[in-house]
């Protein structure tokens, strides 16, 4: 299930401050408020994989927390980059780009019952978003997932990606168009 209300600003920068001094009430905040999407965006690049980046992306950024400078948006923006990294260096590693598994409803962890829901929830949310994307090229796809799942801004996409943020605007318009295309057949005979 996607976030329903971001969290206030000023929570997230506390948070930041505080796992910043080593405090683990801080970094409790932050993974609890970033791990969702986190996984929503490495299991629709590399699902069977997401776990593992995720958590080695977790390592990354709190061996660099110390040396880290901003509030909780750019916190985000900061571990969403090095998630981006990962699955880069994966890739390369890799040698070869592997197209993603949408998950079906068989990949019930079964465990109790609030550990359940949770889940079933989270593979709600995964098959959507694995529909969402399925029929888009990459960047697209990686345009799409970042800007709804990581709930980044424009700007923010473009430095996470590398991109000017005209070129994510360019990506984010023609994955619209294209969905538009794809789920609407009245679309597609007006584009003629």
């Amino acid at each position: 299930m996607l976030c329903p209300m971001p969290p206030d600003p000023e929570y997230l920068a506390a948070a930041v401050e505080a796992a910043r001094r080593g405090e683990t009430s801080g970094f409790e905040t932050l993974y609890r408020v970033f791990n969702p999407p986190l996984v929503r965006f490495l299991r629709q690049q590399l699902p069977w994989v997401a776990e593992d980046l995720a958590a080695d992306t977790w390592l990354d950024a709190a061996r660099g927390l110390a040396s880290f400078d901003g509030d909780g948006d750019d916190f985000r923006r900061w571990l969403f980059t090095i998630a981006r990294r990962r699955v880069v260096d994966h890739f390369r590693r890799e040698g070869r780009r592997v197209t993603t598994t949408p998950l079906t409803g068989h990949d019930d962890p079964g465990r109790g019952d609030d550990a359940a829901g949770e889940a079933l929830a989270g593979l709600a949310a995964q098959e959507a978003i694995a529909a969402l994307v399925r029929d888009l090229p990459e960047s697209q796809a990686e345009v799409v997932v970042l800007r709804v799942v990581a709930d980044l801004s424009v700007e923010d996409v473009a430095r996470v990606t590398g991109r000017s943020a005209g070129a994510v605007r360019v990506l984010q318009h023609r994955a619209l168009r294209r969905l538009a295309t794809l789920w609407d057949p009245t679309e597609s005979q007006g584009a003629g």
